[in-house]
């Protein structure tokens, strides 16, 4: 096996890309020495077998790049995605055997943002029903009856790279345009678009006309538009999702369609892809579903070829690794060193954007102990993703400072002597304008596995993971265990409790970190919260 370190000539490099690319992306290969194998529709033990001996894997969304192929893959050293979602990768597993995960994160954005308006326009004139009843033999437009988009509201629901190009469009189309961004919303930097006025979620749903989805799929924006928000949305209005399956609870859209409340949905993504037979929003005439193809332009898939071909040709012959997911312009051996610091400093940072209220406007990274000798800004910006993915689509590594800029977010990082008795120790704490809200993490690594040993004033042993249920309560006897009585009688397992004293000047109570194997439904959270001595509850994802 050649050293990680090692940079290797092209005739001795193998890259196996493993579904279908734009001839471009074998032209620059070609042009820059290599000679990639093309082996497509690979599965199991053959996929298992292809990838043994080769150091660059490039895919698009139909091959699963998983943490059995990453092991069997012995030389691997960088998996290029064509596209931007990483979501067929297993990038933790990546990491830890100190492998890039790169992607092309602008390639599709416009190709995608069109598209959304596409599904707009055609919902909104019964485009797909009028050409299947035309094709079936009747020349009969009634019940077709349509919707101008002129004059209309549109909500975009994330005004990141893609809403931006759709809320643009739609100005084009003089449609009136709200949006609603849960990071933009909390931070108070106002809207990025002149004209776009930002309002809180429930009410774009109640006043819009058209509603459109350009969010990332995270545990906290899992089925965001719920049999309740649905619901909320304006009488007649019509939904568009060319986003993420998932983001939709589609029983409660069928529902909401079958009883005339909205007038029409536009979906090019599902929560299970390809459907079932049976799936409730299939043969709807009032309903347009799109086989996942935001991405599918020649535009755009010659886009993201070629950029996947030169990100990769950069980073094996020059060791540099742009638009990487998990390692800015850092060598595969010093990414294997500290692989485990850098899954828990960005576990680190989405528990303090899940634990602090306000927006974080300032992090303070601070290294001890051997970990102090590597590469500091390189895990300060691991602790900066974490903090950025649970309100933003495409952050990585590459990204993420200007994004922080963006968004005000101040970002000091030193290095700290005593660790604590720890070989190494990460400490971070996370504050909001003006130092309101504070809070503190302190971290390091057991064997490979990340630890949580401090959070705040309480000392503790806390495994990042899973669902964690964070209480402040009345220090006396009886509310943990009316908690857990709670927990249990829903069937949610708990299986580790931390309990420990509350903030300094709050000797009257205890924080309680309890890790669960599920999360808990709404109507549970409602109960823990009214048991008498509960101060506060919150549920954090990692």
């Amino acid at each position: 096996m050649v050293p990680p370190n090692t940079l290797l000539s092209p005739g001795e490099t193998r890259i196996l890309i493993c579904d279908e690319l734009a001839p471009a992306a074998l032209e620059i290969f070609a042009r820059r020495g290599f000679e990639p194998e093309v082996r497509t529709g690979l599965k199991g033990a053959e996929l298992l077998d292809a990838v043994r001996k080769v150091h660059a894997i490039v895919v698009r969304s139909a091959t699963k790049i998983t943490r059995e192929v990453i092991e069997a893959a012995e030389e691997l050293r960088v998996i290029g995605r064509a596209g931007v979602g990483v979501d067929n990768v297993d990038t933790v597993a990546a990491t830890e055997r100190g492998v890039v995960v790169m992607n092309t994160p602008t390639g599709n954005t416009t190709t995608t943002g069109e598209l959304a308006i596409a599904l707009l326009l055609a919902i909104s004139r019964n485009i797909a029903a009028g050409d299947r009843r035309v094709r079936s033999g009747s020349w009969n437009k009634k019940g077709l009856l349509g919707a101008e988009l002129t004059g209309k509201r549109l909500g975009v629901i994330g005004l990141g790279r893609i809403g931006r190009v759709v809320a643009e469009r739609a100005m084009g189309l003089k449609m009136e345009v709200v949006g609603h961004d849960p990071y933009l919303m909390r931070t108070g930097a106002g809207s990025p678009i002149s004209g776009v006025d930002l309002l809180d979620l429930d009410s774009l749903l109640a006043t819009s006309d058209f509603v459109t989805l350009h969010v990332p799929l995270l545990d906290s924006t899992r089925n965001l538009l719920s049999a309740d928000r649905i619901a909320l949305m304006k009488p007649g209005a019509r939904l568009i999702n060319a986003a993420r399956g998932g983001l939709v609870d589609e029983a409660a859209l069928a529902a909401a369609l079958d009883d005339g409340r909205l007038a029409g949905a536009a979906l090019d993504v599902l929560a299970e892809e390809p459907p079932s037979p049976e799936h409730p929003l299939l043969g709807r005439d009032d309903v347009i579903i799109t086989p996942h193809m935001g991405a599918s332009s020649h535009e755009a898939q010659h886009n993201v070829a070629v950029g996947i071909a030169d990100q990769i040709s950069d980073f094996l012959l020059e060791g540099v690794a742009h638009n990487s997911v998990n390692a800015p312009a850092v060598d595969s051996e010093t990414l294997r060193a500290i692989a485990p610091y850098v899954i828990l400093a960005e576990k680190m940072g989405s528990f303090l954007s899940q634990r602090t209220g306000g927006p974080v406007r300032k992090l303070e990274v601070t290294l001890g102990g051997e970990i102090a000798s590597k590469d500091a800004s390189y895990l300060s910006l691991s602790v900066l993703v974490g903090i950025l993915n649970q309100s933003e689509l495409g952050v990585n590594r590459v990204n993420a400072p200007l994004i922080a800029k963006d968004r005000g977010i101040r970002v000091l990082t030193n290095t700290d002597g005593d660790s604590h008795s720890f070989q190494s120790l990460v400490k971070v704490r996370a504050s909001t304008q003006g130092g309101e809200e504070s809070h503190l993490v302190s971290g390091t690594v057991f064997g490979r596995a990340p630890r949580f040993v401090r959070v705040d004033d309480l000392h503790l042993d806390l495994a990042p993971e899973g669902t964690i249920l964070i209480t402040t309560h009345s220090d006396r006897p009886g509310v943990m265990g009316r908690i857990g009585t709670i927990l249990g009688d829903a069937k949610v397992n708990i299986r580790r409790v931390e309990l420990g004293a509350s903030e300094t000047g709050k000797p009257q109570f205890a924080s309680g970190f309890l890790s669960l194997d599920s999360e808990p439904p709404a109507e549970v959270m409602d109960a823990i919260r009214a048991v008498d001595g509960i101060e506060e509850v919150r549920l954090v994802r990692l």
